[in-house]
């Protein structure tokens, strides 16, 4: 009896040996580092399972981004998607979960996501939302502005697990960019960027919400000023004609938001005709789903960056 109880004896001190250095701390630990990732944004850091499923997405810019890279959200806001996202808004399998402006709190709890992001519009409920699950901020610095969208680029890349092709992508748009600012560097005429909304003017300058066109392109300013407002600088018709810009660059909100284009006649009023910006025929109208609803993302910036160089051949 002894001659055969020693084997069995020393397998079953084996088994125990082997499960007890299965269910260690330390490789337990390990599993639940790798099984997650501190994401460090505006509003704090935020731990994130590792290659989330179930993303929701507020930001547009970052919605662009991750239907770059071949990532489905699980839900994002269908109100005023612009039109080269038209697959996601008629998906029917990715849920409507309210406006960039109002979220529907029961829908996106009742999704039981493992990533919200959001942007500007958003921050406001970022505490609400965090408490559903959790939420990363993913807006651009108005700043520094091309740093950020980078950044956000190469760190949607690294949730999703998709570097490689978000930094081929980035490398094609960063050498259409050098193209703009190459041809912008030694040309002397000055822009203005005007938001105009029910009859009103808003001017945007350099680190601003509109601030593209001088700090990434390098289009030189026609107004420098330092108003930190993402509603502008309101400016009268006479002194859009004081300032007399070469090229005047015009989104108009309302197309944005309700879909009713302002009348060209109302824009292009006796003092805006009296600019050379509209003697020359450099008065141009930027398309209001990009410049105004969207932006940030790798589709939105790359339409960006074409718009300014086709307008300016």
């Amino acid at each position: 009896m002894k001659i055969y109880m020693r084997p069995i004896c020393f397998i079953f001190i084996l088994l125990g040996a082997i499960l007890v250095g299965c269910n260690s701390p330390g490789q337990n630990s390990t599993a639940t580092e790798e099984a997650s990732i501190d994401i460090t944004h505006k509003l704090g850091v935020t731990k994130i399972v590792n290659k989330p499923s179930r993303i929701v997405v507020f930001d547009i810019g970052a919605l662009e981004t991750l239907h770059e890279l071949g990532t489905k959200p699980a839900a994002v806001p269908k109100r005023y998607l612009p039109e080269y996202l038209s697959d996601i808004e008629h998906d029917e399998s990715i849920v409507d979960i309210g406006s960039i402006m109002e979220p529907d709190f029961e829908a996106i709890s009742g999704l039981n996501p493992d990533l919200i992001l959001i942007s500007t519009r958003q921050e406001r409920h970022y505490g609400e939302l965090s408490r559903i699950a959790p939420t990363v901020f993913i807006g651009t610095d108005n700043k520094d502005y091309l740093h950020s969208f980078i950044e956000n680029t190469r760190l949607l890349a690294k949730i999703v697990g998709k570097e490689e092709l978000a930094q081929e992508k980035l490398e094609v748009l960063e050498k259409k960019i050098q193209t703009s600012q190459d041809k912008f560097k030694n040309d002397p005429h000055k822009a203005l960027f005007l938001l105009y909304n029910n009859g009103r003017f808003s001017a945007y300058g350099k680190e601003s919400r509109f601030g593209f066109i001088y700090d990434v392109l390098h289009i030189k300013p026609a107004l420098e000023y330092t108003i930190e407002s993402v509603h502008g600088q309101r400016v009268s018709n006479e002194l859009i004609g004081d300032i007399n810009p070469d090229y005047l660059f015009i989104v108009d909100r309302n197309a944005a938001v309700l879909g009713n284009k302002a009348n060209k006649n109302e824009i292009e009023n006796v003092l805006i005709q009296q600019t050379s910006a509209y003697k020359n025929d450099k008065v141009f109208y930027l398309n209001p789903n990009i410049w105004f609803i969207s932006g940030g993302g790798l589709t939105s910036v790359d339409l960006m960056v074409d718009d300014i160089l086709t307008m300016l051949k």
